[in-house]
């Protein structure tokens, strides 16, 4: 049998991918580099600007260590992203991808384990969770706390999700996300199925570059990827 045939965990990201985004990220780290002094109109901003897109879906704390040298600055910094992200979502709300809720209901019907994974740290990840009403929707939630701090692009929180869901084999894993640093992640993983959406931060080139197996129009053709040849092994339960 075909390993893609034969998907037990699927690990979708969140923002971008199950979550529509909005800017609300983009928001976040404007206002947490401001607390830093790096401003608007700025040649500091535009360059820290880049980094951040560049460096979508990685550890957010991760992403400030690239911009500030300073680990007491990087910190900072991040606290400063939460506190803006939180503050935006409680104003705005959260809204999911259409498709999303529906996917990770039809995976789970047909025995497929669903983990949420993010770059935010736990306590965002938390409040994410709890604006969407979500606690319910996955087996799992990790974010870089869970597997020794380090987030995308490295494969931690994938295998971190494979080991505490019993998943005995890697290329039982589907991966799914909008940025080339989730792409990356999966492969390194070892994941049969690597899939970008184009719902959220990169492009078509840009996913395939970084190691996409498949780029859907969104989060809703993951099933019929998922599902097509072979329904998928049940996963214990």
């Amino acid at each position: 049998m075909d390993d893609t045939a034969r998907i037990t965990l699927a690990c979708l990201d969140l923002a971008g991918t199950s979550v529509a985004d909005g800017g609300v990220v983009e928001k976040a780290f404007a206002e947490a580099l401001a607390t830093q002094g790096v401003v608007r109109g700025t040649e500091a901003y535009g360059r820290s600007m880049a980094r951040v897109q560049a460096a979508r879906g990685q550890s957010k704390l991760d992403v400030f260590r690239q911009i500030f040298s300073d680990e007491d600055r990087a910190r900072a910094a991040n606290h400063s992203f939460e506190r803006a992200y939180d503050s935006i979502i409680d104003r705005d709300g959260l809204t999911p991808i259409p498709g999303a809720e529906a996917t990770m209901d039809k995976l789970t019907d047909a025995g497929v384990r669903v983990c949420l994974m993010t770059g935010f740290g736990r306590a965002t990840l938390g409040r994410v969770i709890d604006t969407l009403g979500w606690w319910k929707r996955a087996d799992l939630l990790i974010c870089p706390d869970d597997a020794g701090g380090r987030g995308r692009p490295y494969p931690d929180m994938i295998l971190t999700a494979a080991l505490r869901l019993q998943v005995e084999n890697v290329r039982h894993i589907a991966v799914c996300g909008d940025t080339a640093s989730d792409m990356r992640s999966g492969h390194r993983a070892g994941a049969s199925i690597v899939a970008g959406v184009l719902t959220g931060a990169h492009d078509r080139p840009q996913l395939e570059t970084a190691g996409a197996t498949e780029v859907l129009e969104s989060i809703s053709g993951l099933p019929d990827l998922i599902l097509r040849t072979t329904a998928a092994i049940p996963a214990p339960r």
